[in-house]
């Protein structure tokens, strides 16, 4: 029996125990799949194979492999749970703007079972809709992902996965169209979802993060740019660590197209841009 079918074997045992209480979410996740036009297997993997009440556990990466140039993906790609990492131009580690990605996704592309470590170089550009499915960063680079589609009617989906020490950005929403973040953990970062505040080509951007454990650190779940239409709607969220309440839920800019440093106006809920209640957000 291989390490990664043991991984799943004692997952599985852990799903039998835990069925009952996590009908529920695996209803809503199911639902939500639908909506953005996944399969329900593109759910299942992650999601429902954790312990009840409790955030995915992080794969135990059944090999390496060092990048030294962008894998370009078209279709399908299975990394295995295998650990890619950059080296060459890619393995630089540092924050700086501009680094190439380790996967580069065309339009439709599906990346799945893949962890990412250090250095990460810009994660991972998706040049129009996509899906990132089981990816987990293990210490983020510049980004760990960055959306560029130009279409409105793009669909970005992140389902399960995680993502940790993210010194700032883990998602960066610079395209157009809908970004959705379920069933993902992230810890030690600064903002999970930003929009773009200051891209030269600014368009309004809608944002859904559904599902989600957030562990302290961070500064921030989502920053939009109200000035340009952005929403982000947030659903059954849950903080870990924070009993301060310092990470913002939902930070307000706005955006601008000239490279300046955004101005923030506001965070929290406010029934049109950042589109929750306190009952989406829990405390643990």
């Amino acid at each position: 029996m291989s390490r990664q079918t043991r991984h799943l074997t004692e997952q599985r045992a852990e799903l039998r125990k835990g069925r009952k209480r996590r009908l529920t979410r695996r209803r809503a996740v199911g639902a939500l799949s639908a909506a953005i036009g996944l399969t329900a297997a593109a759910v299942v993997t992650n999601v429902m194979l954790s312990p009840a009440g409790a955030a995915p556990a992080w794969p135990d990466p059944s090999g390496e492999r060092a990048v030294a140039e962008t894998i370009e993906v078209s279709g399908e790609y299975d990394g295995g749970f295998k650990r890619f990492y950059g080296e060459g131009d890619l393995g630089g580690g540092d924050q700086g703007e501009g680094q190439d990605p380790v996967f580069k996704l065309a339009d439709g592309a599906v990346l799945k079972n893949v962890v990412l470590g250090a250095p990460a170089a810009d994660g991972i550009h998706c040049m129009g809709s996509c899906t990132l499915e089981n990816v987990w960063w293990e210490d983020v680079g510049e980004d760990a992902a960055t959306f560029k589609g130009t279409s409105e009617s793009a669909r970005y989906a992140v389902v399960g996965g995680g993502a940790r020490k993210a010194h700032d950005k883990v998602f960066q929403f610079n395209g157009t169209g809908t970004l959705t973040v379920s069933g993902f953990q992230v810890s030690d970062f600064g903002k999970l979802v930003r929009s773009c505040g200051n891209c030269s080509e600014q368009h309004k951007r809608t944002i859904v993060v559904d599902d989600v454990d957030i562990t302290a650190p961070g500064k921030s779940i989502v920053g939009i740019n109200t000035n340009y239409g952005d929403t982000a709607t947030l659903r059954t969220i849950r903080i870990h660590g924070d009993d301060d309440r310092k990470i913002d839920t939902c930070a307000r800019y706005t955006g601008n197209d000239s490279g300046d440093e955004p101005d923030e106006t506001g965070s929290g809920p406010d029934g049109k841009f950042c589109l929750f209640t306190d009952q989406d957000i829990s405390y643990q």
